[in-house]
């Protein structure tokens, strides 16, 4: 499936509900952060050793969580106008531009530090 297809199911869902009544964009904003916060909660107080074996344990829960997340980006954008795919990639493009790999690679400093 992709991510058309996903996010006309998305909001087939969420209209067949009549739930878009709900979804003001503060509310779907304050959603997607609680949503964001339910996938780093898997991960708390976990070393990295803990998280190798929790995420082969546990891909399901996060999975769900993380479905979650991009639900509430796809309803946004649908609801805002924005073409999630394309968005992404002149995101990428922009951070391409900011980390060049011949200053960036194996660096984890902010593009102002560079």
């Amino acid at each position: 499936m992709n991510l058309e297809d996903l996010q006309k199911k998305i909001i087939a869902f969420r209209d067949a509900r009549d739930w878009k009544q709900f979804h003001t964009p503060k509310d779907l904003a304050t959603g997607l952060t609680l949503e964001a916060g339910e996938v780093a909660e898997h991960f708390l107080w976990k070393d990295k050793a803990e998280i190798d074996e929790y995420i082969k344990t546990h891909k399901e829960e996060i999975g769900d969580e993380m479905g979650d997340v991009l639900n509430y980006l796809l309803i946004m954008a649908n609801d805002f106008g924005i073409d999630l795919a394309y968005a992404t990639d002149r995101k990428i493009d922009k951070n391409a531009q900011k980390y060049p790999v011949e200053k960036s690679k194996g660096r984890y400093t902010k593009y102002t530090e560079l």
